[in-house]
């Protein structure tokens, strides 16, 4: 899924090209992360040393966090070039055949939301990650013939944002396996700092610490609002980015102190206004806001959650105190608040409740 929101953590292809400008290219320059960063930097060195491609390596977490970046990152560590696909992207088996066959020997292949990859070509990749072999078949019904092709040795890094869905096999086929967190306010204002220094964009502490405390604790939702405050203070006020700017330029952008959007408000203001604050179905939800069932529980759920401002309970989704106060709001006796019964894992799917 793709998101076109400001602060949608999903990517814009509108935007890819500002992405890259102010992605690390190397280890050293990665903020935050730092457990993954450690272990990856061994990987690696032990791997160059060895003179042979690393393990393969499975990248999970939210959207937005640096899967990608990391899989350059390791492409440029190990001096090697990268052939960058997407799960959906691979249909059939004999697409991906053509993929392997044309890397080159310590290439590394990103596949990114490789949970969605059609299942003849995920049986496909079982040989090619293990024996560094693809079998081709040619032909149909009982004149088909598999012919072996050897594939030159590489390292496979695979992104999920929903390593659940991921089948066992293909699962232990992955020599490394990483869970990207969320960052601190802390390392995303010295993300801040570090981008502004790339666009040229003058930031004081204050500015930084305003924007970070509106981005949902993602490095992409980060970096979006900066390039859009940076246009606000161009446009409208002295060309820095400071606390007052920054405030200014997202109360005309619609996010609030917390990072909610129009459509965050929108759903809590439906939970609180239209339902009493619930229980209420994701579906009859959808529909108070007017948007698709899986946008809301993809792309404001999620965040929602994890800020403490909605639970998801057995019999439907539910406004805590906090989003009655959020909203200016006096909660109802009986609205659940900190004794919540904890949610459920916020990227597994779940049915619609009534």
């Amino acid at each position: 899924m793709t998101g076109d929101g400001l602060i949608s953590a999903y990517v814009n292809e509108a935007e890819l090209d500002a992405e890259a400008s102010v992605r690390p290219k190397r280890l050293a320059e990665f903020i935050a992360q730092h457990r993954v960063r450690d272990q990856l930097d061994l990987l690696l060195k032990g791997a160059m040393r060895r003179g042979s491609p690393p393990d393969h390596i499975l990248l999970s977490g939210p959207p937005g966090l640096g899967k990608t970046t990391l899989a350059n990152i390791v492409a440029a560590e190990l001096g090697s070039g990268i052939r960058v696909t997407s799960g959906p992207a691979i249909e059939r088996s004999g697409d991906l055949a053509a993929i392997l066959t044309s890397l080159a020997e310590g290439d590394v292949l990103f596949i990114d939301e490789i949970h969605r990859i059609a299942k003849p070509a995920e049986e496909l990749l079982y040989s090619a990650m293990e024996d560094f072999r693809v079998d081709v078949v040619v032909g149909k019904g009982p004149g088909a013939t598999a012919i072996p092709l050897d594939v030159e040795p590489f390292t496979l890094v695979g992104a999920t944002t929903r390593s659940g869905l991921l089948t066992g096999p293909m699962r232990d086929r992955f020599g490394f396996v990483a869970h990207l967190d969320f960052y601190s306010p802390a390392d995303l204002e010295a993300l801040l700092h570090r981008s502004a220094r790339i666009l040229g964009v003058p930031i004081t502490d204050d500015g930084a610490v305003e924007i970070a405390g509106r981005s949902r604790g993602t490095p992409r939702i980060a970096n979006r609002l900066l390039r859009r405050v940076r246009d606000f203070a161009e446009v409208r006020a002295e060309g820095v980015v400071n606390r007052e700017t920054a405030q200014a330029a997202l109360t005309v952008y619609d996010v609030d102190a917390l990072g909610l959007d129009r459509l965050d408000r929108a759903v809590l203001g439906a939970l609180v206004d239209s339902f009493r604050g619930g229980p209420v179905g994701l579906s009859t939800l959808a529909v108070a806001v007017g948007e698709q069932p899986d946008t809301v529980e993809e792309v404001c759920e999620p965040f929602l959650v994890r800020a403490g401002l909605l639970a998801r309970t057995p019999r439907g989704r539910v406004a805590t105190e906090a989003a009655w106060r959020h909203l200016g709001r006096t909660p109802p006796n009986g609205t659940f608040g900190t004794d919540a019964p904890p949610a459920p894992d916020l990227f597994s799917a779940s049915p619609d409740q009534p």
